[in-house]
């Protein structure tokens, strides 16, 4: 069936989509498997209508773009981000203690920590190398099986272990690696697992970036299979099902889909949604196929529409009163509309407007999520690309449990119900 189909591609996604480089590797093959065009920013582009291309910054971030047939005056425009919360590993992460090479990290985002013991962990990211004639290279790396564990103290050494006490990121959660190594075999397994992945001999390793990451894959969960569990549901949920939105549309709508990179971390960089990536492409792209210059530019972009997708808190069975009775998304009962009056997210009611229509033709449920009156929220990229661009913009998300954990669980039928709703608005003729 199509939904089984969609489904086991979202799991096969996630399981190879360890990091945001991963990820957008993945999003990009997908796109070319599609005949998506590669774009290179250092180099002239030279767009036609009806062209359907792609283009990256740091190997983390991509936008892709449908341009319609007819002259471009608006865009529907998804975003979503790659990266998820976790541990990053320090630039000298090799340390030693009781017998034991070990590995130093820092936090990446709002992680919540105690997830992280007693799971089998790989590594994954990207590595910079020079090659014995002298080529610098990345390269990216998954070490999928168990390399590494961060073990729990016994209970009976600390017998305050349940009662909420705080954990120190800097000394109590760096993983074991190596029994008896030292800080050459970290550059040495290093290397060794580059050579098994990518046939690369005489090598030097001279940085990465790199996170632990859970081996466990991700899964079907439930008698009926009404759950999907797995890393980094936050947010490479939303960058697959924009991703197989764009591919299912109709092309005949201009369509952009954009996944940044560091949205956990703010969003400030060359690549994230605070930085120019997006409005670098949409001025080239205004420029050719466009009315051309800045007032054209800011009437393509007021014309435009933008959905930001980032997945929203679920109501919790154990944990009702944490949510706003009126206010509490159910997994499997479609897309949430997430709202906040101090602009943590981008909605108001007429970006609001437009979805509940566009759920109504789509016959997809739509539910809203507000943050109790004495709880702060979370932020996306939504509020970040509105203050960017200007573009009028909503926050929408698949509701979720668990976010920000090492394993976070979802509705298996909401991935059909905001798929179903996004391709809509690719298609969209009207967006006023």
């Amino acid at each position: 069936m199509p939904q089984d189909a969609r489904l086991e591609r979202l799991l096969d996604f996630l399981r190879r989509s360890p990091t945001p480089w991963h990820a957008t590797a993945n999003m990009a093959e997908r796109l070319e498997q599609a005949g998506y065009r590669r774009l290179e920013e250092t180099e002239a582009w030279r767009l036609s209508p009806g062209d359907r291309v792609y283009v990256t910054r740091n190997d983390s971030s991509i936008i892709a773009l449908q341009l319609p047939a007819s002259p471009l005056v608006a865009l529907r425009m998804i975003g979503a981000h790659t990266d998820s919360p976790g541990l990053r590993l320090k630039p000298n992460a090799a340390q030693t203690a009781a017998g034991w090479l070990q590995l130093g990290v820092e936090v990446y985002g709002g992680a919540l920590l105690a997830p992280w013991f007693d799971r089998d962990l790989g590594l994954a990211g990207r590595v910079q190398v020079r090659h014995p004639d002298g080529r610098l290279e990345g390269l990216l790396l998954d070490v999928d099986r168990p390399v590494a564990i961060i073990p729990s103290l016994a209970i009976h050494l600390d017998r305050e272990a349940n009662n909420g006490r705080a954990m120190n990121a800097q000394t109590e959660m760096p993983p074991v690696l190596l029994q008896g190594g030292g800080h050459a075999d970290l550059e040495r397994l290093l290397r060794d697992w580059l050579a098994e992945q990518h046939g690369v001999e005489g090598h030097e390793v001279l940085d990465f970036e790199l996170a632990l990451c859970d081996v466990q894959p991700p899964a079907r969960v439930g008698v009926e299979g009404e759950l999907i569990a797995g890393a980094r549901l936050d947010n490479l949920l939303s960058c697959f099902i924009g991703l197989e939105a764009l591919l299912a549309s109709d092309g005949t709508q201009g369509a952009l889909l954009v996944a940044n990179d560091h949205e956990e971390v703010g969003s400030a960089s060359a690549c994230g949604a605070q930085g120019p990536f997006l409005g670098d492409v949409l001025r080239r792209v205004n420029a050719q196929l466009g009315e051309g210059g800045e007032e054209g530019l800011i009437r393509l972009i007021q014309a435009s529409r933008m959905i930001s997708c980032d997945n929203a808190h679920a109501l919790h069975p154990n944990f009702r009163d944490k949510h706003d009775a009126a206010h509490g998304p159910a997994l499997n009962a479609g897309p949430v509309i997430k709202v906040n009056a101090n602009q943590r997210y981008a909605t108001n009611s007429a970006t609001a407007a437009l979805f509940r229509e566009l759920c109504r033709e789509a016959e997809v449920p739509v539910q809203t999520f507000v943050t109790r009156a004495d709880m702060g929220c979370g932020s996306t990229i939504g509020p970040i690309t509105a203050t960017e661009l200007g573009v009028p913009t909503l926050d929408v998300g698949v509701p979720q449990w668990a976010m920000h954990s090492i394993r976070e669980t979802a509705g298996s039928q909401d991935v059909a119900h905001l798929t179903r709703v996004l391709t809509a608005f690719f298609d969209r003729a009207e967006l006023s």
